[in-house]
Order: structure tokens, then C-alpha cells, then sequence
């Protein structure tokens, strides 16, 4: 969430910082603002709502300028507003800053700065503390880097911070703790942001920021400084992929390029994982036999879509290798004191690597003495850096908000693991290795040919959209299913929708069916298929509306629902990476009745960084 840019060069630092922002429109904001150094003074231009509002507000304004920062804010600490959006400003307006994160003890701090400094805020947020305290140690030192080093002492909280001086100019210096940062590496122009997509237009070789770290840049130069102000050596990181395949390329919105780009994600990350013979190789992972047979639990900790993911993974990885999995949201994990030691196994989940959560979730049992192995989307982020093994997706850049391709992804990385880790044990053979990879290669092609028919589930989104609640049922991997299919529809349309394991309908939700209720049925289980058919003839007897997903060839269902979805036949631990597709289609298209938007959606952001 939030999301930073800054430059200083030889070229216009509006117009490449403006650009920089719209890149990153997909962490979610509600605000937007820039400030520039303009002859010996800093400018700050800001505005509520979208970038749109910003560009409006400084059209037709000489505001050339060869340094700047810019942010787009999600409000944590005081409401959407003029005043609350960044930058923020130092008491003498000499100081600008731009603050991803949050500063945890900004009360104490505002309280000293207004009772010995006689400061006077004018917002209600966290972040112009930190304006201000950069502003005072200014007076006491010229060097801005000397200053932020002092305020960063003061600080506690996660944050990614950006400074600008007008009493020492043509200078960025940015601090990180806890929320992303990198720098980019121009020729005569250099850079800050808070996500590589910000950059990619300009730079493809970055630093990556590390935690307690200070950079400081220059037109000519990018230096980094330990929390103890030693220098730092950075290799360089080579962003491979390009500014193209963070664009639309023609598709209406983000979330259908992505959905469409599922075959592709999934056939990449399957592929790049195995060798010659059809073997599944890690790349530098280590997990033997004797270290595999020596964990006594494995943890799989992740938020939201990823969570949903680590639900799957339980049932795949305790069905294959016979390790028992524990799945636990991340904010929840490390404050029940969880049963954590070296005969750990702990698998994080994220698609940004950057969730607040999940870190300090792996972080905690990291210092229990747990084995981490981390499956993220994005090389070099925060959750891969930290961990002892990671296992990358290929999922490319996702820009919507609502994960789709990063989520199958996941998935796939969660049957290769578990096929790893059987094989290794002993515990699945040989032959049905072969035939489960045979399987598992053939989704992608299976899956391009169902998205021809994304005309079918448009059609019965026309019908459907206009639903103030729905609910999503299921039985074994299908309920997992039905959770992120009931996340998909209300973080982009906003209807309230709610999932449960079928066979718990009888126990309370029942008491909610009434004649009309849109309810979908996942039954994609061959050996639950009968049990979910009585499930649906329960609530079809109180009059709900049954949208139903099945394999192809079990026609059975068609008796009892008003419509069916059908996927193309599978096995049934495969059949997730196929029926929570649909899902996502039908959710796409009832946002689009519904005129929402779609890759933005209100109050959502892409990265979480905060708790």
C-alpha cells in the first residue's frame, strides 16, 4: 500500500515522478502528491482522491525541476484529505518528506515537538512527525543524510521514508525499516521507489534496500550506509522483465490480461522446475530425506488469496508426503505463542514478498529455530531475502489488485512441493509421480482452451450481478476453493459474499437461505460428488438459486441447479488450478455490471506493509 517515487538528474522531475506514481496506482491510494525543488524552494503540490486530481491541480504550472519526490498515500492516520496526503512539510517548509509504514510511537514524539519546539502540525497523520523532526535536526547540521540518520534513531514503527532538502539540494536520502525500497541507476539521473514498475521506463538495475539501511542519492551517485553508517557494497539486481508486461496489451483491465495470462504463469513455473528426466529440481533448496523425516510439522503461514493457496498445500503436502501441515493466517500466528523449533518446517506465502504480516510471522519462527522456505513471486523482495530457501513463481508481474495468476501460481508451487517432498520420503512411488506430473503438465493447455469460453460466464454474470449477498459452498479442496472464489467477488464488486464448507450449512448458515439467495456450488470431487448433490437439493428445497461448477461429463448436478459451469475433467487434486478460474471470470465480470473498479478496488491495496 502507498507507494514512493523520487528522482534527481538532468531531466523534468514532475513529469517522471507523475509517471512513476500512475505505476504503482495498483498498491491502492487515496491520495496523491509531489514535491519539487524550484529555486532555492520546495513546491508541494497535493490533492485527495486520484492522480488525475494532482495533474489537474499543477496543470499549466512552470514547475520544471530537476529534483523531487512523490507519493500516493492509503490512509492509515487520519482520513482521505488535502492536508493529510504527502509530502509532508518541516516547520520552515525547508524539509519535505514522503512516508510509507507507520511511525508507532508518533504521539510522544508529536507531543515533545509541540511542548519544546513549539511545532504546529497541520495534519492529522503519523507521518509529518517525521518532517518535522528532520526539519529540526537541519538547523543543528547542513548534511540532510546527518539529519534523517538522527530522526531514523528516534523512530519506531515500519516504515520506508524519502527526504528532500532546500539547504542541500540535488539530494534524496531514504531510510527503510519493515516496508519496500529500492534505488535505481541511470546515467546523470537516479532514483527511489517503493516498487520496480515505477522505474522500469527508466532503469533496469536497481539496489535493492535492505532493513535498518540509509541511501543517499545524487545525479552521479547511489550510496548506502549500514544503521551504523558504515558504507555498504550492493550487487547490482537486473530487472529482466519489461515495462510491456506491466501494461494492459489491450485488454480492458489488468485482472483479465492476468486471468488470461494463467496458462502461461502455470506452464513457467512447472517448467522451470523440472530437469531432463521429468524430475522435480529445487535449484539450490535443500530437502533431503533425513531432513524432511525429521520435521515434525510443517507451518504454512500466509494473508488473504495466499492463505487460500496454503489451504490447498495442507491437503496436497499431508496427502503426498505424510508430514502433518498447520495453515494459519499470518496476523494471527505469532501472537499464540505457536509450537515452533528446529523440527520446523515453515512455508510462507506471498506474491509481493513484502507483507507485513507474513514477515513478522517468519520472523518469529525463524528465531524459534524453524527451517523457512518462502514461495513468492517477486526476486529480491523482503520474505525471499530473509529466508533459508525460496521457491519462485512465474507468475510475472501482477498489477491488479485481485491476485489471479499469482494464486495459481501458488498453487502449482504447493504440488510440486508436496510431489518433492512424497517422492523423497517414500511415501508416493514412482509411477504415480510420472503420471501426476503427465497431469499436472497438461493444465495449462486444458485451461487455455476453457478461457475461449469466457462468453458463457459473462452471460451468466449478466444474469447474476445484481445480488446483495452470495454465498460460495464446497466440500475437501472445493471449499478451499470456494473461499477465494467468495474473495474474488467481494473485493472487486463489492457484493457481501460469504464461504462455508458444505457440509456445515446444517449448523447456522442454513438460517439464511431464502427464496432468490444466490448460492455456488463447487462440486468438483468425484468420491464427494454425491454428498455435495444432497447439499444443493437442502438448500434448493428453500428456494436459493444453485450456480453449480462440476466436471464435464457429471450431469447429474443439472437436476438440482439453475445453472452449471462445467470444467474440463481432471484429476480431483488438480481440479482447483481449473474451477477457481471461472471464479475469477464470473467475479470480473459482475465488478464490470456493476461499473467498479475493477484493478483498483476502494480500500484495497496490492502490498499490505502494515499490520
Amino acid at each position: 500500500m502507498c507507494g514512493i517515487v523520487g528522482y534527481t538528474g538532468r531531466d523534468n522531475a514532475r513529469d517522471i515522478i507523475i509517471d512513476g506514481l500512475k505505476k504503482l496506482e495498483y498498491r491502492g491510494y487515496d491520495s496523491a502528491g509531489i514535491a519539487l525543488l524550484i529555486d532555492g524552494e520546495i513546491n508541494i503540490k497535493k490533492h485527495v482522491g486520484g492522480i488525475e486530481n494532482l495533474e489537474n491541480l499543477i496543470a499549466g504550472e512552470n514547475l520544471y525541476s530537476h529534483t523531487g519526490i512523490g507519493h500516493t498515500r492509503w490512509a492509515t492516520h487520519g482520513a482521505p484529505s488535502d492536508i493529510n496526503a504527502h509530502p509532508h512539510a518541516s516547520e520552515d517548509g525547508r524539509v519535505a518528506i514522503v512516508h510509507n509504514g507507520i511511525i508507532e510511537n508518533y504521539v510522544e514524539l508529536k507531543e515533545e515537538l509541540i511542548k519544546k519546539h513549539h511545532v504546529h502540525f497541520k495534519s492529522e497523520t503519523d507521518s509529518e512527525v517525521v518532517a518535522h523532526l528532520i526539519g529540526i535536526y537541519m538547523q543543528e547540521s547542513d548534511c540532510l543524510e546527518d539529519a534523517v540518520f538522527k530522526a531514523m534513531g528516534r523512530m519506531r514503527g515500519a516504515y520506508a521514508i524519502v527526504a528532500v532538502s532546500a539547504d542541500d539540494p540535488d539530494k534524496l536520502v531514504a531510510v527503510r525499516k519493515d516496508a519496500p525500497l529500492i534505488a535505481g541507476l541511470g546515467k546523470g539521473s537516479n532514483f527511489i521507489a517503493s516498487d520496480i514498475p515505477a522505474l522500469l521506463k527508466y532503469v533496469k538495475e536497481i539496489y535493492l534496500i535492505e532493513n535498518g539501511e540509509m541511501v543517499v542519492v545524487t545525479p552521479d551517485s547511489v550510496k548506502i550506509f549500514d544503521e551504523n553508517r558504515n558504507p555498504v557494497k550492493r550487487d547490482v539486481f537486473h530487472v529482466t522483465w519489461d515495462v510491456d508486461a506491466a501494461e494492459k496489451e489491450g485488454y480492458e483491465h489488468f485482472m483479465l490480461k492476468e486471468i488470461f495470462e494463467q496458462p502461461k504463469g502455470i506452464s513457467e513455473t512447472i517448467n522451470r522446475r523440472l530437469d531432463e528426466d521429468g524430475k522435480i529440481k529445487l535449484d539450490g533448496i535443500s530437502l533431503t530425506k533425513e531432513e524432511l523425516d525429521r520435521f515434525s510439522r510443517i507451518y504454512i503461514v500466509a494473508c488473504g488469496t495466499a492463505y487460500h493457496a496454503g489451504l490447498v498445500g495442507k491437503t496436497i503436502i499431508e496427502k503426498f508426503a505424510k508430514i502433518p501441515v498447520e495453515v494459519d493466517v499470518a496476523s494471527e500466528f505469532r501472537y499464540r505463542d505457536p509450537l515452533v523449533d528446529e523440527n520446523t518446517l515453515f512455508i510462507a506465502i506471498s506474491q509481493s514478498g513484502e507483507t507485513l504480516d507474513t514477515l513478522a510471522a517468519l520472523r518469529e519462527a525463524k528465531r524459534k529455530g524453524a527451517r523457512i522456505l518462502s514461495v513468492v513471486n517477486v526476486v529480491g523482495s523482503s520474505v525471499a531475502r530473509e529466508s533459508d530457501d525460496v521457491f519462485y513463481t512465474w507468475a510475472g508481474p501482477e498489477i491488479a489488485v485481485a491476485s489471479t495468476k499469482a494464486y495459481t501460481t501458488q498453487l502449482t508451487c504447493m504440488y510440486l512441493l508436496g510431489l518433492y517432498m512424497g517422492l523423497q520420503r517414500g511415501t508416493i512411488t514412482e509411477e504415480f509421480y510420472r503420471e501426476f506430473i503427465e497431469d499436472l503438465s497438461a493444465i495449462p493447455q486444458k485451461l487455455g482452451d476453457y478461457l475461449k469460453k469466457k462468453g458463457e460466464i459473462e452471460a451468466l454474470a449478466k444474469l447474476l450481478y445484481n445480488r446483495d449477498q452470495v454465498f460460495f459452498i464446497g466440500r475437501g479442496l472445493d471449499s478451499a476453493i470456494a473461499y477465494e472464489g467468495s474473495l474474488k467477488l467481494k473485493e472487486i464488486s463489492y457484493i457481501n459474499s460469504f464461504a462455508i464448507a458444505a457440509g456445515e450449512l446444517k449448523h447456522g448458515t442454513i438460517a439464511l437461505m431464502e427464496p432468490g439467495t444466490l448460492v455456488l456450488a463447487l462440486a468438483t470431487q468425484d468420491f464427494l460428488y454425491e454428498k455435495m448433490i444432497s447439499n444443493i437439493q437442502e438448500i434448493k428445497a428453500r428456494g436459493a438459486h444453485v450456480l453449480s461448477i462440476a466436471k464435464e461429463g457429471n450431469r447429474a448436478i443439472e437436476s438440482q441447479s439453475n445453472e452449471v459451469i462445467y470444467i474440463p475433467p481432471c484429476r480431483d487434486e488438480l481440479s482447483p488450478l481449473l474451477s477457481v478460474v471461472p471464479l475469477q471470470l464470473f467475479s470480473y465480470y459482475v465488478a464490470k455490471e456493476r461499473g467498479c473498479n475493477i484493478d483498483k478496488p476502494k480500500n484495497l491495496a496490492k502490498s499490505v506493509t502494515v499490520e
